[in-house]
């Protein structure tokens, strides 16, 4: 999976970046455990839900407990 910027992410429809980021969780579980591949998801998945959350200021804190605890689970 390609890393997502910020930027690009950015450029994104809000239907477009909720695919992205199914996408991106599913290169997530197929990697390999702790693998390059994995990170990468995983930061990519974290764009997302950063650019998601300024969209929508009340679930920034849903939306990083969620990534923390995908985090979590390389660990």
């Amino acid at each position: 999976m390609k890393l997502v910027t910020r930027f690009e992410a950015a450029t994104l429809s809000t239907p477009e970046l909720y695919g992205l980021r199914k996408e991106a969780f599913i290169a997530f579980t197929a990697a390999p455990r702790g693998s390059q591949e994995q990170r990468e998801a995983l930061v990519t998945m974290q764009t997302i839900e950063d650019e998601l959350a300024t969209r929508a200021p009340g679930l920034q804190i849903l939306i990083r407990l969620a990534v923390r605890s995908a985090a979590n689970f390389l660990r």
